[in-house]
């Protein structure tokens, strides 16, 4: 139900969902609201939440096919994409090309705030 509230990319766009990070440091200290916040909003990571028909299919610029697809996590440039919120945070729309690389683990890119 409440994924029926999420934007639904068009065209060539992505919908992701900004990684949140860790509410606590490693010494245990539980981070504030406003903290976690920060991190999300400089965060460079995030999962593709959904894909716009278009997204990659430019046979030209993407001859070896789609450089992500729902599911993966990604690494964006910290200001790509318009940002929106939505309930438990927010969720950026990027074009297709504004995906600079895919990872595994979120947890493996150093978040600062």
């Amino acid at each position: 139900e409440e994924a029926n509230k999420l934007p639904v990319p068009t065209g060539w766009r992505l919908l992701v969902l900004p990684f949140k990070g860790k509410k606590k440091t490693k010494g245990g200290i539980l981070y504030s609201d406003e903290q976690i916040e920060r991190q999300q909003l400089a965060t460079v990571t995030g999962c593709v939440l959904a894909v716009g028909p278009q997204a990659y299919k430019d046979k030209e610029r993407y001859p070896e096919g789609p450089w992500c697809k729902k599911g993966d996590w990604v690494i964006f440039a910290r200001y790509a994409g318009s940002r929106f919120k939505i309930e438990g945070g927010e969720v950026r729309l990027l074009n297709d090309d504004e995906i600079i690389a895919t990872i595994k683990d979120p947890e493996d890119i150093v978040h600062e705030f």
